[in-house]
């Protein structure tokens, strides 16, 4: 039997959650977090995130795992301090605001003389290079996380690809300990420097904007030209070149990752030439523009729109492309009205919230939807939707 060793992660979004759960399956886990509700929460076995997979291995595995508010407690025997703390894009510095993961890597550094301190927010590229040099350390390292909400813990069980930013036997240590938690048996596992490592979590993102934005774009010309969509992408997906993976129509990229992460690196570009990431991060806001218009034609007096959330089985609303449309509609003083189960409030942003999901449908003269649902059947006369494919 393999020695249980302390490892303490640091924040308990989706990627804290879902590494704090595989990882106690065969350690010990301390999840240090500055939420009290949150620290209760995951001590008494409940997912701070709506992940199906998390929610049942707290109730039905053999975790290890606690919570605290306690750094002093989180840090001391550690052997790893993986960092899992926000990072937003800050508009007026045009960079990720590092300030919650550089606070970290200073307490863990002097907290712990020992510990391999692994990055896992998503930071600009050089970012760690400059800590370990402000630090002097080589004991600060970057590992790229390439998860889907409310899929974390699938993602990390069945990862594509793990990537650790070290050579040192500690960062194949860490590997170690992702794989074996794993349920997959062969993963590609590639070590590189963390400046590397950190470019490939950004050009992974914005290729997958990029891709989302292709598709979106074809959309918006078919829509302008009568032309059907569908007929279009199935034939130029049929090319295995293309493949059908992000291909089904939206309102835009949205989430935790692709805005903030296609911004930070075209950030990065300040000095290099392009045009390819301008138009990946210009094309978002060019589709919220068009799919507004395609609406606004229809000459309604009060929009409903069905959820904020990006995808199913997600409780994240953060930058939602279908929110960017919203802005749009009411900026033409329309009347818009909001279903959203996962909001507590009866306003958002100056709308009605509805509650009930009939009374919501009645009030709508057009129902915007990102994605389709059954429970939008009946009123398909009135749903406004670009989902083909009924994927996410």
């Amino acid at each position: 039997m393999a020695e249980r060793i302390k490892i303490t992660v640091v924040g308990s979004g989706y990627v804290g959650m879902s590494l704090s759960v595989l990882l106690s399956q065969h350690n010990d886990v301390t999840v240090l977090d500055i939420d009290a509700e949150r620290v209760g929460r995951i001590n008494n076995k409940q997912s701070t995130v709506a992940d199906t997979e998390i929610e049942s291995f707290l109730v039905e595995k053999s975790l290890s795992l606690a919570a605290t508010l306690d750094k002093q407690d989180a840090y001391e025997g550690a052997r790893f301090i993986i960092v899992a703390t926000p990072t937003d894009y800050d508009s007026d510095t045009n960079r990720f605001d590092t300030s919650s993961v550089d606070a970290v890597v200073e307490d863990a550094l002097s907290l712990n003389l020992d510990a391999l301190i692994v990055i896992k927010s998503t930071i600009p590229v050089g970012h760690t290079k400059s800590l370990q040099e402000k630090y002097k350390t080589e004991r600060v390292i970057f590992s790229p996380e390439f998860l889907r909400e409310g899929q974390a813990l699938k993602d990390n069980l069945y990862p594509s690809r793990i990537i650790v930013g070290s050579r040192l036997e500690a960062g194949k240590a860490f590997a170690d300990l992702l794989k074996e938690g794993a349920n997959k048996e062969v993963i590609e596992t590639l070590f590189t420097r963390s400046t590397e490592a950190e470019a490939v979590k950004l050009f992974a993102n914005t290729y997958l904007a990029m891709r989302v934005s292709f598709f979106n774009e074809l959309d918006s010309y078919a829509l302008a030209h009568d032309l059907d969509t569908k007929s279009i992408i199935n034939g130029v997906c049929l090319d295995e070149r293309i493949g059908e993976g992000y291909n089904n129509p939206s309102f835009g990229y949205g989430g935790y990752c692709l805005p903030k992460d296609t911004k930070q690196l075209l950030a990065n570009y300040n000095q290099v030439p392009q045009t390819l990431i301008q138009a990946i991060v210009s094309s978002n806001t060019t589709r919220k523009d068009f799919i507004a218009a395609e609406i606004l034609k229809k000459n309604p007096q009060t929009v409903g729109f069905y959820r904020l959330v990006m995808k199913e089985g997600s409780d994240n609303f953060r930058s939602s492309a279908i929110q960017g449309v919203m802005k749009r509609i009411k900026s033409k003083g329309i009347n818009v009205v909001v279903y959203e189960p996962e909001l507590d409030s009866n306003e958002f942003f100056g709308s009605q919230v509805l509650k009930d999901l009939e009374e919501f449908k009645y009030q709508s003269d057009v129902i915007v939807a990102n994605r389709r649902t059954e429970t939008l059947a009946d009123v398909e006369n009135k749903l406004f939707s670009r989902d083909l494919f009924g994927s996410n």
